[in-house]
Order: C-alpha cells, then sequence, then structure tokens
C-alpha cells in the first residue's frame, strides 16, 4: 500500500522541533506535499509557541487519520499541563511525550499506509538510561529485535552497528551474525524502498584494520561477514580502514558506509553533509525517521535554528512510496 500519512510526534515540549516545523509549514514544500501530515502534540501548547515565535496557522483538528486533509496541518492532540510556553528540560513531559508516542504506535500498527517521524528527546530526562537511544525505544514498543539505524543522504549513507554504548564496550557487539543481520535489512531497504541495488562498504574497527592482539576483529568478525554475505549475491567489500575512507572518490563508488561505531561514521557524514541526512529506523513493522537533530536547548524560542533537517525529512517521505 502507498504512503498517504506522515505521521509526525512532536516530541520534548522545550525544543527547537516546533519552530523548524513551522518553518517546514511556511515554505513552498509544504505547499507541494503529496502525503497527509498529522502532528501528535498538545494543540494549545502548538499555539502558544507559534505565537512566541511570530507564526500563524490553522490547526485542523481531528479525531483520527482518516479525517486528515491534504495541504492542512492537521493534529491528533493531547493533552499538556504546562506553565511556560518554553522551559527548562526535566521529567516532567515525560507522561506527555509517553502518551504520543503510544498513540502513535497503536495508529501505525493498524494502518501500514502510515509513516512515523519523531521529534526530539532528552535520553538523560526521557530515556532515563533504560534505552541507548530512542531507536531501541521504539523497538521495546513495537517488539522488535535488531533495529538499524541508517543516517541517510542520496549521496551516501552510513549506519553503525553499535548506537549509543560507552566505546569501553564497543567491541562486545563487533559479531559476525550482528554484521550480516544489519547488512542484510541495510540491502532489503535499498532494494524494496528505494529500488536500488545499493554497493555497501564494511569498515573496520581498528585503526588501519590492524592491532597488535593475537586475534583481531577484522579476522574473527568482520571479514567472516563479508565473506558470507558475498555468498549471498550483497554488494559488499571492506573492510577498509576508518580515516581515509570518506575521500571524494570512495564516496562515489559507494550507496552505503556501514561503520562499527556511532562517531565513526556519524562524525564524517554530518562533516560532509551538516543537517542534510536523516535518521531512518530499519527494521521495524513501519518506517520510522528522525530529522538528524536532538533538542537543542540553547536555541529554543529564539527562532534561529536551522531547518535543514526537518526539510530534508519530509521532502524525502513525501517521495516514498
Amino acid at each position: 500500500m502507498n504512503i498517504e500519512v506522515i505521521l509526525i510526534i512532536l516530541g520534548e515540549p522545550n525544543s527547537t522541533f516546533s519552530e523548524l516545523l513551522f518553518k517546514y509549514f511556511s515554505s513552498e514544500n509544504f505547499e507541494k506535499s503529496r502525503k497527509k501530515i498529522v502532528l501528535v502534540g498538545s494543540k494549545k501548547l502548538i499555539e502558544n509557541q507559534m505565537s512566541h515565535l511570530g507564526y500563524k496557522f490553522n490547526l485542523n483538528q481531528i479525531s483520527n487519520i482518516e479525517k486528515s486533509r491534504l495541504k492542512l496541518i492537521n493534529i491528533l492532540n493531547v493533552n499538556y499541563v504546562f506553565s511556560k510556553t518554553y522551559s527548562s528540560i526535566s521529567t516532567s513531559s515525560n507522561v506527555y511525550i509517553e502518551k504520543c508516542f503510544n498513540l502513535s504506535v497503536k495508529i501505525i500498527k493498524k494502518n501500514n499506509s502510515v509513516v512515523l517521524m519523531n521529534g526530539p528527546v532528552s535520553k538523560k530526562h526521557f530515556l532515563k538510561k533504560k534505552f541507548p537511544g530512542i531507536t531501541e525505544y521504539i523497538a521495546k514498543k513495537t517488539n522488535t529485535k535488531g533495529p538499524v539505524m541508517l543516517i541517510y543522504n542520496k549521496r551516501i549513507s552510513v549506519s553503525p552497528i553499535t548506537t549509543h554504548i560507552p566505546i569501553k564496550n564497543v567491541t562486545k557487539f563487533i559479531k559476525k551474525k550482528i554484521i550480516i543481520s544489519n547488512t542484510v535489512k541495510i540491502n532489503n531497504f535499498f532494494k524494496d524502498r528505494l529500488k536500488k541495488n545499493p554497493n555497501i562498504a564494511l569498515l573496520g574497527l581498528n585503526p588501519h584494520c590492524e592491532t597488535i592482539d593475537k586475534v583481531s576483529e577484522e579476522k574473527k568478525e568482520i571479514i567472516p561477514a563479508i565473506k558470507y554475505l558475498k555468498n549471498k549475491k550483497i554488494n559488499v567489500s571492506g573492510p577498509f580502514s576508518a580515516d581515509t575512507f570518506f575521500l571524494k572518490k570512495n564516496i562515489k563508488k559507494y550507496d552505503v558506509v556501514i561503520g562499527m561505531y556511532h562517531d565513526q561514521v556519524l562524525t564524517p557524514i554530518k562533516t560532509l553533509f551538516k543537517f542534510e541526512a536523516i535518521n531512518l529506523t530499519i527494521g521495524l513493522p513501519f518506517i520510522k525517521v528522525t530529522p538528524d537533530h536532538g533538542p537543542n536547548f540553547e536555541m529554543v524560542g529564539k527562532n534561529i535554528s536551522d531547518p535543514s533537517s526537518i526539510f530534508y525529512a519530509l521532502n524525502f517521505l513525501n517521495k516514498l512510496k
């Protein structure tokens, strides 16, 4: 079934996410939107934030997504009691955010013409160390094992085998089975959703893919995984040394780079494309997108945040079938 609705969880109330959405709604991109957009969150809060930032939009409050309309800002209201339009991030919004996620997951489980976008949340205050990131939080809610983080840009995308875990623990998760599982899911996503047979590069873990230890992760886990994937006719190459991989000549050859830990691949892609990238969670029963930015509390309420990631995410979803 074709995607018809983009369901947007507003996330942390004290963030720049609503501001970035307002900038999108003010643009030609919204006028050209081919999907219905439905916000999930507090109508009163959004109206207050609009007033504070100098925007004026009509919100179409609906009771279910079937009543949503194209080129209107539809909203499913979730009550939230607040005293200030913007405040410090704390645990006081946790119940509200949880309600927004619960409602959205309930809707999307019943309707496969819906994709999910979520605004940022505070790992410290909302996730409270129970989950490494929002990827794992959503996976728990949908009983999904092994979700995969893909930071997508049309020129080149990246995916870390390990996400938000301390560097000292990374080697525990560099396993042949995990590398194979993640790579297969990424390959299938590109073929099924983007209609492309991707060229995939795998990075090594150690500097120059070498170590003074008797057995390296490259020899024990990564190279055997690559051999297995090649036997399954998946276009993979590697392992490559991370320090020189992200040169222009390599970027032109590959569609996806799979790294072994978070900053190994996210640092270069953010350097190359800044906010023109989106965080896709692959392996869920539905497509989930997160714009590639956090709550950005330092800029809250100032109307100076860069909306590039929101534009990139919504433009991507509008083209998705």
